[in-house]
């Protein structure tokens, strides 16, 4: 499982042209999920986002979680975390989860990053076509997997 994480002051998500869900500050969390993902992996990275200290203290220093500041956070699934450029020109997503396996584990992970929070969480639409806008805070953007615990 793999969540590209970015610090925002805002960020949104159209559908259609159509506003879909908005928070300001915290964190944009894109979440690619893999095929061999379990709810171990959900467990070990909703942990570490939501205690990752990325946000400024009053000396400037990224000392505080998105607990500490009440922040925030928009969850988008997005199977291209898991392209494969190895060969060609031509992005292969095969070790991209089906829906079927992929869509428990987004709830799953919606859930628990909830639950560590203590809040609801906005999210885009598994699956659709959705525009994300964004303003990076920094800018600051972290990639984070569950298969190499980093």
């Amino acid at each position: 499982m793999r969540a590209l994480i970015q610090r925002v002051t805002e960020a949104s998500i159209s559908i259609e042209s159509e506003p879909y869900s908005k928070i300001g500050t915290g964190l944009l969390i894109l979440l690619g999920i893999e095929s061999d993902d379990t709810e171990e992996d959900v467990l070990w990275l909703t942990g570490k986002v939501a205690k990752i200290r990325i946000f400024d203290d009053g000396a400037g220093q990224m000392n505080l979680s998105l607990s500490d500041i009440c922040g925030e956070v928009l969850v988008v699934s997005q199977f291209t975390l898991h392209a494969n450029t190895k060969k060609g020109n031509r992005p292969s997503f095969i070790r991209a989860a089906r829906p079927e396996h992929a869509i428990p584990l987004y709830e799953k992970f919606i859930s628990a990053i909830e639950k560590e929070i203590g809040k609801p969480v906005s999210t885009g639409k598994f699956g659709a076509s959705m525009q994300v806008s964004l303003t990076n805070d920094g800018p600051v953007t972290i990639w984070i997997d569950s298969r190499n615990r980093e």
